[in-house]
Formats: C-alpha cells, structure tokens, sequence
C-alpha cells in the first residue's frame, strides 16, 4: 500500500532535479503531491493499528516530530544552498530528497502489514501471528483471542465500508465519527501554523525588523522547536491523555498569539520585537504538544475500522485544501491588517478550548474496538465525551498500561 507512494515520491524528486522547464516542474510537484498526501492519509492509521493501546500515543504522535525535523532540514538546507552558483542551487534540494524516498522504501518490505486489515481480507493466521509478534505473547495466548474477536466483532457492526454510508449515523455513528475526524484536522489549519510556517521570514523581516540573513537562520531555527515539543507529546501523550494536550495546545496557542499581536503593535520598540520572537517559538512549542503532535494520531483512532481510511482521506483532504486557502489569503490579511491577523487566531484556538472540551472524547489507553464503543454508546455529538469518561477499560488494557502509566487522564 505504502510502497507505490514513496516510489512516486522518488521518482518525481529525481524529474524535479533534473527539469528543464516551467511545465515539467509544474506536473512533477503535482504528482509528487499525490504521493505525499497517500502517506499521509495512510501512514498514521497503519501505525495505529500495528500498536498496543498503551504505545499507540507515543507512536503516531511522531509525526510532529520528525514533520518539524524534516522541514528545519530542509530550511537549512535550502540556506546554505541559496550561496551556491547557478541552477545546483535549487537542484540540489530536490535531489537529495530522494535519498530519504529510497530508505523508505527499503525499509518497507520489513515492515508488517496491518492485522485488522489481515482479519478483513480474512487471513486470521497471518494477523494472529502480527498480533502475537507486538504483543510479545504466542499466537495462541488468550488475549490474542479475545482481540481477534473484538476486531472480527468491530468488522461485523461496520457494515459494507461504502462511500455512502460515511453520510449516515447507524449503530457506529460513522457520520458523527467522520465529521469529528474532519473538525480535528480543520482545527489543526486554524491553530495558525501555516500563517507563520509559510510565512515565517516575511513574518520576522517586514514586521519585526530582522534583517533577511537573520530571518533566514531564525525560519529555519524555529522548526527545531519540534524536536522539543515533539518529544515532550511522545512522552505525556498517554499519561494526561489526548484531551489533556489539546486543551492545553490550545490554550497556549491562544495566549502565544495574543502576546504576538501585541508585541508586533510597537514596531519601533526594539525590546518588544525580540520578545515577540520569544513568544512564536513558544507558540511552535505549545501547537506541537497538542494538535501538531495528536490530530493525525486521533483521526486514525475514531475512524471504525471498514471506514477509516476513507475518512482519514476525507480529513486529510480538508486539512490540505483549508492549506490552500491559508496560503492565498494570508498575504492578503497582513497586507490588510498587518499584526492583527494573529487576533484572528489568537481567537480561534480559545474557542478551540470549549470545543475540544464538550466535543472531543479521550481515547487514550483504549484499544481501536473500545473507542469504536464509546460511540457506539453515545446518543448524540455531546455526550461522547462522558460516555468515554464512564465506559470501563478492558481488564487487559489497565493492566498493560498501568506498567508505563500510572495514571492516564479521563
């Protein structure tokens, strides 16, 4: 499944190197696009199904991580770049992405396929073996049993997986469920990241009166924060829950934001523009730890098992398109309304507070077919919430993650 994607990517990095004219560039990134949104859309629901309820967290939340890893290379790489002569300059960075796409797909063929997916396609054996191999246990133990037949269980109330039925409740709620997973990924565009990650030089020469090396060294420095804020969801993410780190992501979004627009209002203060500085590093940090570390995680884990790849398709889709639509309108709005654009967002995630609060049910330490009950047991979009705080854990679950977390948050 994965491995179509990265030989796309890998080919079209190399034609993105070696083009020659405005046309070729054009029709490579496009189909170098389609590559990167098929992982996307993929890579987060196979990590959440070949991990533990007590490991799947620290797992997929990754994916903040390396993003910011992989972007701050880039912007560094892309500096040092803009020194060399002639076309190797922007060649260059495009070529060397492929050494990344061949890793990938090396390293893939070692990689185990899903054992839900297995169960789907009804090669129990196969993913009885998967499930025995990360759970540490024989195929033949008890509790590989029992998950066999919770996911068995969980395939039987999907129904048929169509397109359709995305646009109908039924027993699962799968449109409850859908539009959840499109609102998570819709609140991770409106965090504000994009305005200042594409937008992060003009953002620090035009309104804070950095000069254009600086800005340069600064754009690429802040994506460095994600190693930090990365590291601090993959290591709470379980322990004060998903919940727990998107109220506070939000939080210290909306806080962040704020203290930029007003910094960013006294321009010919020198002090106020270097504290400002401060404060959109912070802000990186707080949106890593929450929706930057946990949206991709969380869309792969509400989504029932039949349908969760198309509704992980659909919530990408949205995240991508509200990109666009970010991209175009934010040199407007500065042009507009300069700092005060951040008011905008710095609003946006304090509403984003009340809306994670009643809407967004906890899911951590919970097994894929547990969640699927919690909406199973749910009457409507407000009461998710505290069905999930009432629904007891399987036996197995307390136990496996009492061992790595004493106390996970409801």
């Amino acid at each position: 499944m994965w491995r179509p994607c990265w030989q796309s990517r890998c080919l079209l990095s190399s034609h993105l190197a070696s083009a020659f004219g405005f046309i070729q560039l054009i029709v490579a990134r496009l189909v170098l696009g389609l590559g990167c949104g098929g992982l996307v859309a993929t890579v987060p629901i196979w990590q959440s199904e070949i991990s533990s309820p007590q490991k799947r967290g620290a797992h997929v939340s990754t994916t903040g991580l390396f993003a910011g890893m992989g972007t701050s290379l880039s912007l560094f790489l892309d500096l040092g770049m803009s020194f060399a002569p002639g076309s190797v300059g922007w060649r260059f960075p495009f070529a060397f992405q492929v050494l990344f796409s061949i890793a990938i797909i090396a390293a893939i063929s070692f990689m185990p396929e899903s054992p839900r997916w297995l169960i789907q396609q009804n090669h129990v054996v196969e993913a009885r073996d998967i499930l025995s191999a990360l759970e540490d246990v024989k195929p033949d133990d008890p509790m590989i049993d029992a998950e066999v037949e919770a996911i068995q269980l969980s395939l039987k109330l999907s129904g048929e997986g169509s397109l359709c039925q995305i646009f109908q409740m039924g027993p699962q709620r799968v449109f409850h469920r859908a539009m959840l997973a499109a609102a998570v990924m819709l609140f991770l565009q409106l965090t504000g990241i994009n305005v200042i990650t594409f937008f992060t030089n003009t953002i620090f020469e035009q309104y804070l009166g950095l000069d254009s090396l600086t800005c340069r060294i600064l754009a690429a420095s802040y994506q460095l924060v994600s190693i930090i804020g990365g590291t601090v969801c993959i290591f709470t993410v379980e322990a004060f829950g998903r919940r727990g780190l998107l109220l506070a992501g939000a939080a210290g979004n909306a806080i962040c934001l704020a203290l930029v627009a007003g910094l960013g209002s006294q321009p010919t203060n020198k002090i106020a523009m270097h504290v400002a500085v401060v404060f959109i590093f912070l802000y990186h940090f707080t949106f890593i730890i929450g929706f930057g570390g946990v949206s991709f995680l969380y869309v792969g884990e509400i989504a029932p098992l039949k349908m969760r790849a198309t509704i992980n398709g659909i919530s990408v889709g949205t995240f991508w398109a509200l990109n666009v639509a970010i991209a175009e309108i934010t040199p407007i709005a500065f042009n507009a309304i300069a700092w005060r654009f951040f008011i905008v967002f710095a609003g946006l995630n304090a509403v984003m507070v009340l809306l994670v609060y009643f809407l967004i049910p906890e899911t951590a330490g919970r097994s894929l077919e547990e969640v699927d009950q919690i909406f199973v047991s749910s009457a409507s979009i407000w009461d998710s919430v505290w069905v999930a705080k009432r629904l007891p854990r399987s036996v197995d679950n307390l136990q496996r993650t009492s061992q790595y977390h004493p106390k996970v948050s409801p």
